[in-house]
Order: C-alpha cells, then sequence, then structure tokens
C-alpha cells in the first residue's frame, strides 16, 4: 500500500533541515516558496515548548497574529484559549502553529478579510510545517479545521465524518480532528453556537484523555 497516498503534504513531502525549532524559525523568517509574503507583514512560526506532547494545527495567521508575528492571538485565538482551559488542557503546554505561515487576505478599505489558503499554499508550506513535526515528535497532533486537516492526511480525510476521531497515519503521530475556532465565531444562531462550542470542547478534552488515559482497574 502507498503510504503517501493517505498522508498529507506536511507528513509525505521533503521538509525544511533544521536540528532545533528555533533554527527552524529564522529559516522561515525569509520564506519566499509562495507569493504570500509580498502581502504579508512577517511570517508567523509555532510557538510552545520544545518538549510538548500536543501540537495544535491552525489553518493561518489572521489580521492580529500578522502583526503581532504570534500565532493564535486573535479573537479565534482568544476563544480558542477559553476552550483550551474548559478542557482542561494547558495551551502554555502545547505547540500551537499553522498550516500556512504568512497571511493570505483580500482588502476591504482599511480592513484585511480572511482568505482561505489554496492546496497549492499548503502544500509549499508543509515544508516548514512536516520540519516542525520532526523535530518536536508529538504524542499528539490536533488538526483545527480542513486546511490543517489537508495539511496533515491529505484530500481523501473530510472534517465533519472524520470530526472528533483520533486518527493514526502508519508511523506518523496520531491525529485528533476537529474544527477551528474561527467557526465558532461565525455561527449567529446562539443556541447552535453554544451546541458547537460543547462539541469542540468535548473534542479537545479527548487530547486531555489521550495524553493521559486513566488507568481501568480497581482500587483495593
Amino acid at each position: 500500500m502507498d503510504i503517501a497516498a493517505n498522508i498529507g503534504p506536511a507528513l509525505a513531502l521533503e521538509v525544511a533541515d533544521a536540528e532545533c525549532i528555533a533554527e527552524l524559525r529564522h529559516q522561515a523568517d525569509g520564506c519566499t516558496r509562495c507569493d504570500l509574503y509580498r502581502n504579508a507583514t512577517q511570517s508567523v512560526f509555532g510557538e510552545g515548548p520544545v518538549k510538548a506532547e500536543i501540537v495544535l494545527v491552525g489553518e493561518q495567521p489572521g489580521d492580529q497574529e500578522d502583526l503581532t508575528g504570534r500565532p493564535f492571538v486573535g479573537p479565534a485565538g482568544r476563544l480558542l484559549d477559553r476552550c483550551l482551559e474548559e478542557a482542561g488542557l494547558d495551551r502554555q503546554r502545547c505547540y500551537v502553529t499553522n498550516a500556512v505561515k504568512h497571511f493570505k487576505f483580500t482588502p476591504r478599505g482599511k480592513r484585511r478579510l480572511h482568505a482561505k489558503p489554496n492546496a497549492g499554499e499548503i502544500r509549499r508550506c508543509a515544508w516548514w510545517l512536516g520540519a516542525e513535526l520532526n523535530i518536536l515528535r508529538p504524542k499528539l497532533v490536533v488538526t483545527l479545521g480542513a486546511s490543517a486537516l489537508y495539511a496533515l492526511l491529505g484530500p481523501k480525510a473530510k472534517l465533519t465524518p472524520e470530526r472528533g476521531h483520533i486518527l493514526h497515519p502508519a508511523n506518523r503521530p496520531p491525529v485528533l480532528v476537529t474544527i477551528h475556532p474561527s467557526y465558532l465565531l461565525r455561527i449567529r444562531d446562539e443556541a447552535e453556537r453554544r451546541r458547537q462550542h460543547r462539541d469542540f470542547v468535548s473534542d479537545l478534552h479527548k487530547a486531555v484523555e489521550f495524553r493521559s488515559p486513566v488507568k481501568a482497574h480497581s482500587q483495593p
């Protein structure tokens, strides 16, 4: 069986060569692998402990991330922080990154509106994401949204049917599939938003259970 057919570009393609995350981040600062760097303020690399057991992978930086140079610091990032706390998962113990390292946007007056990265841009940026995972060697990767899922597991993996499941690509870290927190911000119906919020927290809690499974034995 062709393993590469069942994994995404971050796991299947050639990736950057670096000894540590700091060296990799320095290399990515000058990235011109796709055209997104031309309009972005800077590359936004991942951050977190180098011994993190869990890696959270989002789609791409947003407006505030582009300006600060840090991942998940805008509205979706603040919501992610709250949901992680509710799930019992400390963000400070996770490594947080994105499938694409530059902000892709459409100008609208003084505003910069998010534009979804295409498959080619995700494949180009897999050069960095794959290298991050090679260096970190996490116990679990959490994909936040369809772009992250594509980067890790390719086009055959679909978000809706796989959501909440932990998938096990051969010889690679397990992958927990869930939505991007920005999806919650776009839901207008309050009841639906609350339901989806609960489901998202439940998905994230599976990462806690995976990292620290409860031993099934009776107390003496």
